[in-house]
C-alpha cells in the first residue's frame, strides 16, 4: 500500500506568507500524512511560516468556508517554470483535517466521474457511500 497517494491536481490551493499580503492561488499536487506539496511561481525559503487555503464545497454547500491551516515551509524545489514547495504541518488535527480535506476531493471527483462516464446523478452523500465502499481500502492510512 502507498504511503502518499496522488491528490486530484485541480484542486486550488491559496496560500499566505505574511499576513499583509494577499493570498496566491496554485494547486495542490501531493498529500502525505503530515503535510502536502503544491507548485507555486516563485521560490520559498526552507522553514518559512505559510497560511494554507483550500476551497472546499461538499455538493451543493457552497457557503462553506475554505479549510485553513498553518505550516512551514519543509522544502522547495525548482521544476520547469514553477517550483514545488513542501509544507508540513505539526498540529495533528490539522493533518487530519487535511487528509479529510483530501478525501473529500477524491469523492467529489467521483462524483463526476460518475455522471460523465455513467449519467449517473449522485448526492454527495451517495458518492462518498459509494467511493468509501470501492476505494476506502487503497487510502493509505
Amino acid at each position: 500500500m502507498r504511503r502518499f497517494i496522488r491528490h486530484p491536481t485541480d484542486i486550488p490551493i491559496d496560500f499566505q506568507v505574511h499576513e499583509d499580503s494577499p493570498p496566491v492561488t496554485h494547486r495542490i499536487r501531493d498529500v502525505s500524512e503530515g503535510g502536502l506539496c503544491f507548485s507555486a511561481g516563485r521560490s520559498m525559503q526552507r522553514g518559512t511560516h505559510i497560511r494554507i487555503y483550500i476551497p472546499v464545497t461538499l455538493g451543493a454547500c457552497t457557503d462553506q468556508q475554505p479549510f485553513e491551516a498553518d505550516g512551514v515551509v519543509a522544502w522547495c524545489r525548482k521544476e520547469g517554470e514553477s517550483y514545488a514547495v513542501g509544507v508540513q504541518f505539526e498540529d495533528r488535527s490539522t493533518q487530519f483535517g487535511v487528509r479529510m480535506v483530501e478525501q473529500v476531493c477524491h469523492i467529489e471527483h467521483y462524483r463526476f466521474d460518475v455522471l460523465q462516464e455513467e449519467g449517473r446523478v449522485l448526492s454527495s452523500e451517495e458518492a462518498a457511500r459509494e467511493w468509501v465502499e470501492r476505494y476506502a481500502a487503497e487510502f493509505p492510512q
